[in-house]
């Protein structure tokens, strides 16, 4: 293996370089992965294209890049829960394990957490190796590939808001918003027995996907004669209702759309971090209101459950780039969504690209 590595650093907004860095060590309890796909998710254009995201500032060469896979190349001390040769998905947020959120199970609460690319954290999984706690490395079956690997973990923000709702057997539901963490929670949705999958957005190509995945499209018109629909009969309405979208006039719809005593869950954030809500009638129908904020104890669940065929992950992705092309991969993510549900580079060269 060679002491140096390549990595795509954002020195300035909106430019990524290929830069030569030191191969890290495994140091004890951590293990040393050779970085097969690498997800780009909406954080990462927020950063590329703005260099900040809310409060926080890039102030430092930073690598993006938390949605990761890839194959143990080497242990750290102590280590015995991996194998050198083990495809892993990587959960890219390490807690600190002693604060109260972290003994109660809320590790995703832990306000010391290290969150790749996720400021303050500079550093991310878009470089060829990556060194990360062996407890926080996820090994793959055979029957789930090291692309779908990399989708584990916005799936497992589609299966967190999924599981903080509870909707069950024979519910009905909508999605607000049919990108990436919409689409795969509407494939959670449809693998937890829902019957009725509404997903709304104005991208064609994103209703066409969802369709395909088994949700009931609806385009604007389709929403505005769901809203009639409502109006005339409260109780057929869906009892379950995800904002993805994180755009401030849906979320406020959110709560229109949804069934008296039902539950609304936002999942996607508002550009300013501010949404004007009807509180009056979230009051009036006595709504149950969740938020999602990344997750916790996911990983495996969402593993197996793309292992057995109940989600079908792979299917939400619409682009692959090589590694020495991750600039045009943020670029065309940022500018071409009506053509775009996911965007995936592909940092190891010997991995097999698809498209």
């Amino acid at each position: 293996m060679s002491a140096v590595m390549t990595a795509a650093v954002m020195n300035q907004t909106a430019r990524l370089t290929l830069e030569k860095r030191p191969v890290p060590a495994a140091g004890a309890g951590d293990v040393l992965v050779k970085v097969a796909y690498v997800g780009v998710c909406g954080s990462d254009m927020a950063l590329f294209e703005n260099g900040y995201i809310g409060d926080s500032v890039v102030t430092a060469p930073m690598v993006l890049g938390h949605e990761a896979s890839g194959v143990v190349v080497a242990l750290g001390g102590g280590v015995t829960s991996l194998a050198v040769g083990d495809r892993v998905a990587l959960e890219p947020g390490v807690p600190c394990g002693a604060c109260d959120f972290c003994r109660e199970g809320l590790y995703n609460l832990c306000p010391e957490v290290f969150f790749w690319a996720s400021l303050p954290a500079t550093e991310g999984a878009l470089q060829e190796y990556v060194r990360h706690p062996a407890a926080w490395c996820h090994r793959l079956p055979d029957s789930v590939s090291l692309l779908e690997g990399a989708l584990i973990e916005p799936l497992s923000v589609g299966f967190h808001a999924v599981r903080q709702a509870g909707p069950g057997v024979g519910d009905r539901a909508l999605v607000l918003g049919a990108g990436c963490v919409g689409l795969l929670t509407t494939l959670t949705l449809r693998a937890a027995g829902v019957r009725d999958v509404m997903v709304a957005d104005l991208m064609p190509n994103r209703l066409e996907l969802a369709e395909g995945l088994g949700g009931h499209p609806l385009d604007a018109d389709g929403l505005d004669r769901l809203d009639k629909e409502v109006a005339a009969a409260p109780s057929a309405a869906p009892r379950y209702v995800f904002e993805t979208a994180g755009n401030a006039v849906t979320m406020d719809r959110a709560i229109s759309l949804c069934r008296p005593g039902g539950t609304v869950s936002f999942v996607g954030y508002t550009k300013s971090g501010r949404a004007d809500l009807n509180v009056n009638l979230l009051i009036d129908k006595e709504l149950t209101v969740r938020t999602v904020f990344r997750y916790r104890g996911c990983y495996p669940p969402a593993i197996a459950a793309v292992a057995s065929g109940a989600i079908p992950a792979d299917r939400v992705v619409s682009n692959v780039f090589p590694f020495d092309q991750a600039q045009a991969a943020i670029e065309h993510a940022i500018r071409a969504k009506a053509n775009v549900t996911k965007c995936v580079i592909a940092v190891d060269p010997e991995w097999e690209i698809q498209a």
